[in-house]
């Protein structure tokens, strides 16, 4: 037995010697180009699989510079093996809708009037300290709250803060990122892209510093619900939150105006984490926006911007 195993053996090299006799000549003149396919194809295969996997992520790095669960979570399907059952009763009643139709000249009359008021809507961030009642702020959230969202999931929660101390640290936080966000984010030294939004926001007069978050009544913070759980613990999908959370903020910005007072619309970046740490939110919740809302200061000013004229903003077909 041992002696066939060898004859077997000396079989395969000298078959292995004769076939490498043979392509040698070929792979010694085209092994440039055997290399390079070589490399092309492990290439290749490396993008695909890594395009792959971060599809099916089910965390990935955000606008926030954190790790939170992506937003395809919202509207992927379930899948198990229960019974799948709408998240609204399934014998929900409808009735009729209540409407009172205007005559043309009245709905020519009230579209002119809205658009007086929300004209002078502007962005302020010189704040006064007079109080607020706490109650124009709840009709303010109420409002929101009646924003359409997607199979009705509501995908909003609004932080209202207006204890000084939590106001201090949420203004601790926010500076602290806006500094680096101003001096090494989007310093000169960072990139062109950089300069370009240095230099865009120059005339505005902005910097890190971010007195109105201590010096307005309140702050409403803005919280987008990627998911939420049905009361018997299964997982609730938000369809749409992000589209369903930014109609509601439209609403939030002109009640707040219509209750004749003023805010900022803020995006703190790389400050979600922190300050839904801070606020003890979940971690299915993101933070979208922290308005500072109050009374403007005696003294305060905005830019003398204009808006686009109709026709530069309406296609009419």
């Amino acid at each position: 037995m041992l002696l066939l195993q060898g004859v077997f053996r000396e079989e395969l090299e000298e078959e292995f010697r004769h076939t490498m006799q043979e392509y040698i000549p070929f792979i010694s003149k085209y092994w440039p180009f055997i290399i390079t396919g070589l490399v092309c194809y492990l290439a290749t295969r490396f993008c695909f699989y890594a395009l792959g996997d971060k599809d099916k992520r089910i965390s990935m790095y955000n606008r926030d510079g954190e790790h939170e669960e992506a937003d395809l979570d919202s509207d992927e399907e379930v899948n198990d093996d229960s019974e799948i059952v709408p998240a609204l009763p399934a014998d929900l009643k409808h009735v009729p809708f209540e409407f009172e139709r205007y005559s043309e000249e009245e709905s020519v009359r009230r579209a002119k009037e809205f658009y007086e008021l929300v004209k002078t809507r502007r962005t302020v961030r010189f704040f006064s300290k007079d109080p607020v009642p706490f109650e124009v702020i709840q009709n303010i959230v109420k409002s929101a709250g009646t924003a359409p969202s997607g199979a009705h999931t509501e995908p909003w929660t609004y932080v209202v803060v207006s204890d000084l101390d939590m106001k201090v640290k949420i203004r601790d936080i926010v500076e602290e990122e806006e500094k680096v966000n101003y001096l090494r984010r989007f310093g000169n030294t960072l990139s062109s892209a950089g300069e370009k939004w240095t230099a865009d926001l120059k005339p505005l007069r902005t910097n890190w510093i971010k007195e109105y978050l201590t010096t307005a009544p309140y702050l409403i913070l803005v919280f987008k619900q990627v998911f939420s759980y049905k009361e018997d613990g299964s997982k609730k999908v938000h369809y749409y939150n992000d589209m369903s959370v930014s109609i509601a903020s439209g609403i939030l910005l002109t009640a707040i105006h219509y209750a004749g007072l003023v805010t900022l619309t803020s995006t703190p970046l790389n400050c979600g984490g922190r300050l839904r740490t801070l606020l003890e939110r979940p971690s299915y919740e993101k933070l979208m926006l922290l308005l500072p809302v109050g009374y403007p200061a005696n003294n305060a000013t905005v830019p003398d911007l204009y808006r686009k004229e109709l026709d530069e903003i309406m296609v009419q077909i």
